[in-house]
C-alpha cells in the first residue's frame, strides 16, 4: 500500500514546536498523531515546563491519544513529528504501535541546534560494563519468577 503522508499535519508538529519553543516549555519539537486523516491528538516539548526528561513532544502526543482512545494500542494511526524520533520516543511509538512515522528534520539536524541523541543510540547497544550509568545485574532469581507469574495470569492483557 503507497504511503501518502499529508504535509499539512507536520506543518502543525512543527508549529507545535515553534510554539513550545517560544513559550519556553522545552526544545523545538512538536508532534501530531493521526487517525483516519484527523488529529487525534498533539504536543510539544515539555521538558523543562513539567520538569519531567520524559515529556518529548512524541511522549506527550502519545500518552495524550492513548488516553483519548482509552487504550495503549494506536494501530491505525501516523505520527507526525517536527524531527526525528530520539530512541525513547522511537521505542515508545512501537509500544504504542503506530503504523507509520514521518518526521521533518532529522538527528543531525537536532545535533546541529544541541540536542545530539547520538550518543545514546550506542549507548542501548553497548556491552553493560561500558555504559556511562554502571548498570548491573541484582536479585534476577527473584525477579524473574515474575514473568512465569505472568503467563499464569488467567486475566492478563497481553502487550
Amino acid at each position: 500500500m503507497a504511503v501518502h503522508p499529508d504535509p499539512e499535519f507536520m506543518r502543525r508538529a512543527i508549529a507545535l514546536a515553534r510554539e513550545g519553543m517560544l513559550a519556553g516549555a522545552g526544545g523545538p519539537f512538536g508532534c501530531v498523531i493521526v487517525r483516519a486523516g484527523e488529529i487525534l491528538a498533539e504536543g510539544h516539548n515539555r521538558v523543562l515546563a513539567t520538569h519531567d526528561p520524559t515529556a518529548h513532544a512524541e511522549i506527550v502526543a502519545l500518552r495524550a491519544a492513548c488516553a483519548r482512545v482509552g487504550h495503549f494500542e494506536l494501530r491505525g494511526c501516523d505520527l507526525y513529528t517536527s524531527c526525528e524520533p530520539c530512541p525513547m520516543c522511537l521505542g515508545a511509538a512501537h509500544w504504542a504501535r503506530v503504523d507509520r512515522i514521518f518526521f521533518a528534520a532529522n538527528r543531525e539536524d537536532a545535533a546541529g541546534g544541541g540536542f545530539d541523541d547520538e550518543w545514546l543510540y550506542r549507548e542501548i547497544v553497548a556491552p553493560l560494563a561500558d555504559r556511562r550509568i554502571p548498570t548491573a545485574s541484582l536479585l534476577r532469581s527473584e525477579a524473574a519468577p515474575l514473568f512465569r507469574e505472568w503467563l499464569a495470569k488467567p486475566d492478563r492483557t497481553p502487550y
